[in-house]
């Protein structure tokens, strides 16, 4: 935020601790506008498997730099669901970015400082524009250190692997929990351990470990604390 009266809510936080799920129903709660922002990084990450880029490699690397330029993140509302959906290149891609293939390789591009710089513009100049609820791994504190609120999400990675193994059931999607909660183990040692903008709790960010908690649960503890903020 610079120099102006809007409000950003970061949350920040571990895989699969149901950010996107919390940061919907806080932004619908206020009447704020919801940023995935773990959508975008996965949406480079499904441009690269489907044009056959390999950024493990210095050659894949070189080429998604080159090609930073031709991908376009938007986000739409669907009217029929009132759902927040994104889109890659004017394709729907909302479904095909939450599957294990893209989930295996994020990680790795998300570490690559172009994209990013690029997405880190792009959030930067949604936030701009209004009120938002944005949640990622560097909300806090790199893309907006400045944010009125900044909450941090946690839990046990077991507890995490078994939400996101019935998400992805419920979807329709085979997958086996063991291959879930190895994914999650991987990815919290690479975020922790990326070079570019690591994943960390920013110093005035408030803890919230949902372990045991429910959603309502959940949104009840955000209720109490933006009362005390706004007080």
């Amino acid at each position: 935020m610079t120099g102006n009266n809007h409000s950003v809510i970061a949350i920040d936080g571990y895989s699969s601790c149901g950010k996107s799920t919390f940061a919907r129903l806080i932004a619908a709660e206020l009447g704020y506008v919801y940023i995935d922002s773990g959508a975008m990084y996965r949406s480079v990450a499904l441009y690269c498997l489907e044009n056959g880029i390999f950024p493990a490699d210095k050659a894949g690397i070189s080429r998604l730099q080159s090609e930073l330029g031709n991908i376009r993140i938007r986000f739409r509302l669907n009217s029929k669901s009132g759902l927040q959906e994104t889109w890659l290149n004017d394709t729907n891609v909302e479904e095909k970015i939450r599957g294990i293939e893209v989930s295996a390789v994020v990680s790795t591009i998300s570490q690559i400082r172009e994209v990013r710089n690029k997405m880190v513009s792009m959030q930067r100049e949604i936030g701009e524009k209004g009120n938002v609820v944005m949640d990622g791994r560097d909300i806090g504190t790199v893309v907006f250190p400045d944010a009125k609120m900044k909450i941090f999400m946690t839990a046990d990675p077991d507890v995490r692997a078994k939400r996101r193994y019935n998400e992805l059931i419920q979807k329709g999607i085979a997958v086996e929990l063991r291959e879930i909660a190895d994914n999650i183990r991987m990815r919290d040692k690479e975020d922790e351990n990326r070079a570019v903008s690591p994943l960390r709790k920013a110093a005035d960010a408030l803890v919230l470990d949902n372990s045991h908690m429910t959603v309502p649960e959940q949104m009840d503890w955000f209720r109490r604390k933006w009362k005390s903020l706004n007080e």
